[in-house]
């Protein structure tokens, strides 16, 4: 019974790798942690599925719009989106909640590019103080808006990242970056989604 994978990687904001592996998805990110990518890859759906080939055909169609090249599992579209298709195929969700095959060099540099990156401003985004936010993994938690850039999470002020690494933890997971703006809800959109379309009309 195949794996099929959703990985994210944030030197490619914006893009997400889709695969299957008959090993392990742990065995698979090694394999892909290559010197041509600056960055360790992040698993964020992984689930095993009867009918690799039905599968295969089914998220070809849904996906193909979004495909980068025809040669390459590359997609420039929301994790969250492939997420909830794969969820209806799936017999079983096999999602790691660790950072796997990460060393210390390489949880320094994910915990660099978090926190010197741009911050992500729910003003700018249309998102009001006071909207609740849903962690994309399980919806029943949730975190508060405070400011422009930060949320209330269990009792702490804290960034959209912070609070999905918290949110993460609480699961059982022991990731320490996570890209807040791809596992928050608003309405039902990602964060990501949200910021994405308000640039697009912005243009």
């Amino acid at each position: 019974m195949s794996i099929i994978y959703i990985l994210t990687n944030e030197a490619m904001p914006g893009f997400i790798k889709i695969g299957r592996t008959e090993t392990s998805v742990a065995q698979r990110m090694a394999e892909l942690d290559k010197t041509s990518i600056p960055l360790p890859f992040q698993c964020y759906f992984a689930a095993r599925v009867k009918d690799f080939a039905k599968v295969e055909r089914t998220l070809h169609t849904a996906f193909g719009d979004y495909r980068v090249r025809a040669s390459r599992e590359f997609f420039r579209m929301d994790p969250y989106k492939a997420k909830v298709i794969i969820e209806l195929l799936a017999v079983e969700d096999v999602t790691p909640r660790d950072d796997i095959s990460i060393d210390s060099e390489d949880q320094q540099a994910l915990e660099n590019v978090s926190r010197y990156g741009p911050r992500f401003n729910f003003e700018r985004a249309g998102i009001p103080i006071g909207s609740t936010l849903q962690y994309t993994s399980d919806t029943s938690i949730t975190c508060t808006v405070v400011d422009a850039n930060n949320v209330e999470f269990e009792g702490q002020i804290v960034s959209p990242s912070r609070a999905a690494v918290m949110a993460n933890a609480m699961r059982g997971g022991t990731a320490k970056s996570l890209q807040g703006p791809i596992w928050w809800l608003f309405e039902g959109e990602t964060l990501a989604t949200i910021r994405e379309k308000r640039e697009m009309e912005d243009l």
